[in-house]
């Protein structure tokens, strides 16, 4: 196990079925010190149900959601879903910073991003 603090934020469609499906999905070690084929299915059948209980909750937020739409007292909680949905699709660059041609070192997004163009153009 890990230590420190959790490195994945609370994400909108979180329950605790979902965490009880996770927290059964721990076979991979099972799997890993036995090194066995029925450990290997065990584990890939726990891993398949935690996917469908995940896609399950997904779709279930989702329509709980859709009814709250004009619920003025769930406004912000939707809002806060929209920017997670919007944050999670957003294109992973790699990096924070960028060295440019000319050695210094580039942070903002739109630099980073012309300075790409520029090397790949090259």
């Amino acid at each position: 196990m890990s230590k420190g603090p959790c490195r994945h934020k609370e994400t909108w469609w979180w329950n605790e079925e979902v965490a009880e499906a996770e927290r059964e999905k721990k076979m991979y070690r099972k799997w890993e010190r036995e090194n066995s084929t029925e450990a290997w299915k065990e584990y890939k059948k726990s891993r398949q149900s935690a996917n469908r209980v995940i896609s399950s909750a997904k779709a279930k937020k989702q329509k709980e959601c859709a009814s709250d739409l004009n619920d003025p007292e769930h406004q912000n909680e939707i809002i806060r879903m929209a920017k997670q949905m919007v944050k999670e699709r957003q294109d992973i660059t790699g990096s924070n910073c960028l060295k440019g041609v000319s050695g210094k070192v580039i942070v903002d997004e739109k630099g980073i991003k012309d300075s790409w163009k520029e090397y790949m153009e090259n």
